[in-house]
């Protein structure tokens, strides 16, 4: 034991340095001699590739059950639209999404690699850092809102128990965004979330499967007993329209892009979870996952909703809160599982769409001193306390628009990985050519395709005057039809840059990186045909056994 003491204080006291962060060189497959890299930046071992269809169908039940979600009629509904419009939403939405998601996944199923190695073969060598970041500060705001969310899920828990806690006295100022018992049970929730979020992505199968039980169980045992109580579904069916006409028909369009949107993160790096797939079949079941269990779980908040207008007098579509309104026995019983259950559904969110997301991002930008068990630790602890989620939700509604416009960077940088991979090469990569700072996809001295970056500015720059006037509504009225494009941000955002990048490279091609089939291997070349649901290519033929790096 005092041996194991004194090895600990010794490791402490090397933290202290810069030095003492650096990660042990391992040797990988395809990386430049004496540059660091680790396993978990590398082409996904054989034996790490676990992952099925059913998998996948657990990692949308793990990413699509959350508040959010339940949630998402509400901002339909509530700007003059009806039950009708929030359906059609939902599912044309969820639909729209799943052509990038489908598209990029495909990427990660059959090469084995991270998105932030991916997209270097569109973007350019150091332009690739651009793209890894903004999806790594996306994934950092969206970890602190879900969060945050998660430890309001605490709450019901611990007041089912102890009643009282409710009536901790508050000594923290109302400047700051939270209650003293709000930031007891933020700390619980986040201590709680801290060791799940350590669970490597390839041992999370049945984390997925245990979430989507809990939380589809709760959620048809609340509207059960929502409807129970109301003696029926209520009367959100029967309310009018508040808009009509032109402006009717662009804010639907508006509703359609903003749930499209809602998912540009993950459509964007889908490949840092399906490079675990065994076969590239699972990728194309998310076209009926996504949008299945979106439709489901907002029908669940609409009927939820209705049935609390008759119990409540009022509209609540926060699950939470209408757990909150339960009390006697049987009530707090009812309120411990629907806390439990929505902290489940929260910590899955975060797993699948935020912090694996921003650890894979950073241990390609710094893999020397930057593992993915670092990366998660990072990032858990800058969304959580550095970046002071309540403050974000409670006093920055500006902030909140402008993450909610993030949505116009990540569009074109998901069309730009699907254009790449699909259209100008064929589906033809150099896998190890992605890993060299000097190989086929640096394009030029500066590492950058500047038909990428002509593409991402034809597709961003007209939206910017759309997201600035979110952010600050006064300018809209000077900003003209321009609020318009931005109404339908993702759609013009993939499909601009698609087709840019896409005519960009077919009158400009880059001659150094067309290939006559997927080079796998530096040893040989296999074939580049792939049959639609056929197991993928060993892509770790020949490489060398590496070790998982140390924290």
């Amino acid at each position: 034991m005092s041996r194991r003491v004194a090895a600990i204080k010794t490791d402490l006291k090397s933290k202290t340095k810069l030095e003492g962060w650096v990660l042990p060189r391992e040797t990988a497959s395809f990386a430049d001699p004496g540059t660091w890299t680790n396993i978990d930046v590398d082409v996904t071992p054989e034996e790490r590739r676990t992952w099925s269809a059913y998998t996948i169908l657990g990692y949308w039940f793990s990413d699509a059950l959350n508040a959010q979600s339940w949630m998402a009629p509400a901002s339909i509904i509530a700007i003059g639209l009806t039950w009708r419009e929030a359906i059609v939403c939902i599912i044309f939405g969820s639909l729209v999404c799943t052509v990038p998601l489908v598209l990029n996944g495909m990427v990660g199923a059959r090469l084995h690699v991270p998105y932030p190695v991916a997209i270097r073969a569109s973007f350019g060598w150091y332009f690739s850092r651009f793209a890894v970041v903004t999806r790594a500060i996306t994934a950092l705001f969206w970890h602190a809102i879900q969060t945050y969310t998660g430890s309001t899920a605490m709450t019901q828990i611990i007041r089912s128990i102890w009643p009282s806690y409710l009536d901790i006295p508050n000594h923290i100022p109302e400047s700051v965004g939270i209650t003293t018992q709000g930031m007891i049970s933020h700390f619980i929730f986040w201590t709680v979330q801290f060791p799940i979020l350590l669970i490597p992505p390839h041992k999370l199968k049945w984390f997925f499967v245990a979430k989507c039980v809990l939380v589809v169980t709760t959620s048809v045992a609340t509207v059960i007993t929502m409807t129970s109580k109301a003696g029926g579904a209520g009367d959100i069916w029967n309310l009018p329209y508040g808009v009509h006409g032109e402006a009717r028909s662009w804010l639907i369009l508006s509703s359609l892009s903003s749930i499209t949107g809602g998912w540009a993160t993950m459509a964007t790096n889908i490949p840092d979870f399906t490079r675990y797939l065994k076969t590239d079949r699972g990728v194309y079941w998310q076209v009926a996952f996504l949008p299945g269990i979106q439709l489901m779980l907002g029908l669940f908040g609409i009927i939820c909703c209705s049935a609390s207008k008759v119990v409540y007098g009022k509209y609540i579509w926060d699950p939470l809160e209408i757990a909150s309104h339960w009390d006697g026995p049987s009530g707090r019983a009812g309120a411990f599982f629907v806390g439990l259950s929505w902290v489940v559904a929260q910590i899955g969110t975060n797993l699948s769409a935020n912090v694996i997301s921003c650890a894979n991002d950073i241990c390609c930008l710094w893999p020397k001193y930057v593992n993915i068990k670092r990366g998660v630790i990072f990032a858990t602890i800058t969304a959580a306390w550095i970046m002071q989620p309540w403050k974000i939700i409670h006093s920055a509604q500006s902030l909140l628009a402008f993450m909610a416009g993030l949505g116009i960077f990540l569009a074109p940088i998901a069309a730009l990985l699907s254009a790449d991979y699909w259209v100008v090469q064929g589906q033809k990569y150099d896998v190890p050519g992605l890993y060299r700072a000097h190989g086929r996809y640096r394009y030029n001295k500066y590492g950058t395709n500047w038909r990428a970056v002509v593409a991402f500015l034809v597709s961003v720059c007209p939206t910017l005057p759309g997201m600035a006037a979110s952010v600050n509504p006064e300018i809209g009225p000077k900003i003209g039809g321009a609020q318009k494009l931005y109404y339908m941000f993702y759609f013009w955002g993939y499909t601009s840059a698609f087709v840019v990048y896409a005519a960009l490279s077919y009158f400009f091609p880059a001659p150094e990186t067309k290939i006559p089939a997927t080079i796998y291997d530096d040893s040989e070349i296999i074939s580049g045909e792939e049959k639609g649901g056929s197991d993928t290519p060993d892509i770790s033929k020949g490489k060398l056994e590496v070790e998982t790096s140390p924290v």
